[in-house]
């Protein structure tokens, strides 16, 4: 056997947790309490331990590290990070998760997380030496993945506690594209989109304007047509590679 394959392998998981949070993207981060990079920021994670699954690992990370409830959260993989020099303590693969909800509480660190807080996503991308290990990059990929999702999918509605208006709805487009939207515009599309949305019957009343009608979210999973960030609608079907 070569030396190649005497080589242990490591496998960890990663969180990106993705809330809206007084009007701006936030990001859930831990001050690692242990080494490597002891003192730095991080996301949260850990190792897969012993007859778990990926996911299993990543809801008891989440629970442990941040005294969050997963079951609160939308949650999916996003990628395997398997650079060989990523981690200073070996040969470690990671599989990050994206997770979203909707102005999740303020987090309590647990485990070897010395500290977990909220930051604006603005303010952690300009900083290239800010998070641990490679995990900028993981953060940047897992922000693309949100945009993108809610250009083919209904997972907007995960960052709106129920019931919402269309105006909330708008707000997370918006945050989270880092773009401005013609609300008549918006208000069309997502109200015509296949079970995207379920009207409630009932109203928000707010000074000044009308009463705004209150929805839940459909049974659909896929935006048909999609909402793009450019503002055209596609057509309605699409392909695999789109909901990458």
């Amino acid at each position: 056997m070569s030396r190649e394959h005497q080589v242990g392998i490591e496998v960890t998981v990663d969180l990106v947790i993705l809330t809206i949070r007084d009007d701006e993207l936030h990001v859930l981060l831990i001050e690692r309490g242990n080494e490597p990079f002891r003192g730095c920021q991080a996301l949260p994670g850990g190792f897969l331990r012993p007859g778990e699954t990926l996911e299993h690992a990543a809801r008891r990370e989440l629970e442990e590290e941040t005294g969050l409830d997963a079951a609160l959260l939308h949650l999916e993989q996003l990628r395997a990070y398997s650079e060989p020099n990523r981690d200073p303590r070996g040969r470690v693969i990671t599989m990050a998760f994206l997770a979203l909800g909707p102005d999740l509480p303020i987090p309590q660190a647990g485990t070897d997380a010395a500290k977990a807080a909220w930051a604006p996503v603005s303010s952690v991308l300009p900083e290239p030496d800010l998070l641990a290990f490679d995990h900028l990059t993981i953060l940047r990929d897992a922000l693309e993945r949100a945009r993108s999702q809610l250009e083919y999918t209904t997972v907007a509605t995960a960052f709106c506690p129920e019931p919402f208006t269309i105006s909330d709805l708008r707000k997370v487009y918006e945050t989270v594209w880092g773009l401005k939207l013609d609300p008549s515009n918006f208000r069309r599309k997502v109200t015509r989109a296949d079970q995207f949305l379920e009207a409630t019957g009932e109203r928000r009343f707010t000074e000044p304007g009308r009463p705004a009608p209150l929805y839940r979210r459909g049974p659909a999973q896929l935006l048909h047509p999609p909402l793009l960030r450019e503002g055209h609608l596609a057509r309605r079907h699409t392909t695999a590679s789109a909901l990458r």
